[in-house]
């Protein structure tokens, strides 16, 4: 049986409006995109990455970190430009049987969380993986029992998507059956605010004292 090629992909534009140059601005010690670089690196089940962007100076630091770099053409640079024409545009370069998505504004990812994402890819024949956790959000007045009885919804936390290329090929970003893998509320945090990226860095740096320890 042909082994299936899993390429991993880093989308980092270079505008931000949330917070500007949110990508490689330093927190804990490195520039935020570095911590998805370094964990891209620990992966042992994915047989290559690149960072996408089309911004030089996110170029230059992807290489410092050790980062293949692919240039990201202008109309994939805009505000409006998805996520989905970035994968596209990486499938138009590198053959790959699927695309392990892993964006720069989820910085925690404990060592073998992605090998874990594409284990499960593999196991079960899903065209879709994706970490997250059980939400148990609803509009205030539209329920009745206590929060804990509530059934609760899967809800991806951003961190790591595993994605089939022919589904992407077929002008789809979800295909007919979606697997999940579980992550702790640490994990959950994504980047969007100035309260988030304060709430990531007092994690990154707990973290980092309990390995020096």
């Amino acid at each position: 049986m042909k082994k299936k090629v899993f390429v991993g992909v880093i989308p980092a534009r270079g505008g931000s409006k949330g917070i500007p140059r949110k990508n490689i601005k330093t927190i804990a010690g490195k520039p935020l995109i570095a911590w998805t670089i370094e964990a891209a690196q620990q992966a042992r089940l994915m047989d290559r990455f690149v960072v996408s962007t089309d911004d030089q100076e996110i170029a230059d630091i992807a290489r410092k970190y050790g980062a293949p770099v692919m240039m990201r053409p202008k109309h994939l640079a805009t505000d409006t430009a998805s996520t989905f024409s970035v994968l596209e545009h990486l499938l138009s370069k590198e053959n790959a049987d699927a695309i392990v998505l892993l964006q720069p504004t989820s910085p925690m990812r404990p060592k073998g969380l992605i090998d874990a994402c594409i284990k499960k890819y593999k196991n079960t024949g899903a065209d879709n993986v994706a970490t997250g956790f059980v939400c148990k959000f609803k509009e205030y007045g539209t329920y009745s029992q206590r929060r804990q009885d509530l059934k609760g919804f899967f809800y991806d936390d951003g961190n790591v998507y595993v994605i089939n290329a022919k589904v992407i090929k077929s002008g789809r970003m979800l295909g007919d059956k979606v697997a999940r893998v579980l992550t702790s509320r640490e994990e959950n945090v994504e980047i969007d605010d100035d309260f988030d990226f304060w709430l990531a860095e007092q994690i990154l740096l707990k973290n980092l004292k309990k390995v020096r320890r």
